[in-house]
């Protein structure tokens, strides 16, 4: 049975990265994006490249329903998910008594409501299968909540011990569940506040392409969680040698803006 691999927010950043390492390797794509002419062209792209199939499903994810509306519309066509990525997410920075509540609902519809609704739905028609596999993406701050990111820090940790949870319950299944953890990446992601804080002169901002070849290893053939970088995995443990207190003083000082 051929692969077919539905990847979320695919028109940019590690998304878009993934696609194009997996479309290298001939896998068929279903991509998924708000932008309809980012996905063409990229559609484009890599069936000239590469002689794979790819399949686009322009939509907003961040929008209620649009997770149930995607799976009808993929299985209507007569698709056949293997893989899924869930990858689509925003971010809200600032203090959360000055941020805006409609974007930081949007953003739980997007990081959290959308990533249960596919992994469900398409979990599903995978245990039929008896085979599978769903990669969802996290974050270094599902294992350090931050100040400033308050929801943000929230949606990764529970896409954290969302993707734990279900991978012990899906033990001998045929369907495997991973979780990828990157640490900051230069991506379209961070706003200019977000660059001017101290934790971004602390801990440099990775590549898309980067990230997204450790992505792609996890989704094929790996198991658990995969925290990205050496430096990452280290602040990750930082937590079981510190007292919380004094732990989240120092996060506050990082997710502070740099006073020069």
């Amino acid at each position: 049975m051929n692969d077919l691999i539905l990847i979320t927010g695919a028109s940019s950043g590690i998304g878009y990265e993934m696609a194009r390492l997996l479309s290298a390797r001939k896998f068929n794509l279903v991509l998924v994006a708000r932008s309809a002419t980012k996905l063409e062209a990229l559609k484009r792209e890599l069936e000239a490249r590469d002689g794979i199939q790819v399949h686009i499903f322009p939509c907003d994810l961040g929008q209620p329903q649009a997770a149930q509306t995607l799976y009808e519309k993929v299985r209507q066509r007569g698709l056949d998910v293997t893989m899924l990525v869930n990858n689509a997410g925003v971010g809200v920075y600032g203090s959360f008594s000055d941020t805006d509540l409609e974007a930081e609902l949007s953003m739980i519809q997007l990081n959290v409501s959308t990533v249960v609704a596919l992994s469900k739905y398409f979990l599903q028609d995978m245990l039929v299968q008896k085979r599978g596999r769903i990669l969802n993406v996290a974050s270094l701050l599902s294992f350090l909540p931050f100040p400033y990111y308050s929801v943000y820090s929230a949606t990764k940790s529970f896409v954290l011990a969302f993707s734990e949870t279900l991978t012990a319950e899906l033990e001998g299944t045929g369907v495997v569940v991973t979780t990828l953890c990157p640490g900051p990446v230069d991506t379209a992601f961070n706003t200019e506040a977000m660059w001017k804080t101290n934790a971004y002169k602390a801990n440099q901002p990775v590549s898309p392409a980067a990230v997204a070849e450790q992505g792609v290893q996890l989704l094929l053939t790996g198991t658990g969680k995969k925290i990205v970088g050496f430096n990452n995995w280290f602040i990750s443990q930082l937590p079981r040698i510190t007292p919380s207190a004094i732990m989240m003083k120092i996060k506050k000082n990082l997710a502070s803006q740099r006073s020069s």
